[in-house]
């Protein structure tokens, strides 16, 4: 039996606070070919997490929060935002489903945030296809400003260029 406590989470909070990329995360799968996947994804706020979708083959995703709170956007294919829905440990909306091929994003709102995720496996990384082309890459010179634009976009906001 897999176990989950408040002790992991606080302890994997502190991992991603102290974290280069303010990102952790452990898997509760035991292997990245099980065709399903579950972890532990702790955030903190000012990490940046690059739009992608799950195209090859398409695959939902499931987040519920555990601790803190996230904001997640979802964006048509030129990077407006369609929609944008808070999740907190604490409600009124504790988790999500995003589409499988749907464009999104999370961004962490409270420090020690972390969630729990599901989703289909084997996993597999991103094919270029499937990371935004209208957002920078992660650790780009132009990513902390689009960072910093994600944390308040609303419905129908679309990012400036980035040269």
């Amino acid at each position: 039996m897999k176990r989950i406590e408040t002790g992991d989470l606080q302890s994997l909070a502190g991992e991603a606070a102290a974290s280069d990329r303010l990102r952790a995360n452990r898997n509760l799968h035991d292997a990245l070919d099980e065709p399903v996947q579950r972890m532990l994804n702790a955030f903190e706020p000012g990490t940046y997490v690059r739009p992608h979708r799950h195209t090859d083959p398409p695959k939902w995703e499931l987040f519920v929060a555990l601790a803190g709170a996230a904001a997640c956007l979802t964006f048509d294919d030129a990077g407006t935002v369609t929609e944008r829905r808070e999740i907190a440990a604490e409600g009124p909306l504790v988790g999500l489903e995003i589409a499988a091929g749907t464009w999104h994003t999370l961004v962490a709102l409270e420090p020690g945030t972390v969630l729990f995720e599901l989703k289909e496996g084997p996993y597999r990384p991103l094919a270029d296809r499937d990371v935004a082309a209208w957002a920078p890459a992660e650790g780009s010179a132009t990513a902390p400003s689009m960072q910093r634009w994600l944390e308040t976009a609303a419905v129908g906001d679309r990012p400036e260029p980035s040269g």
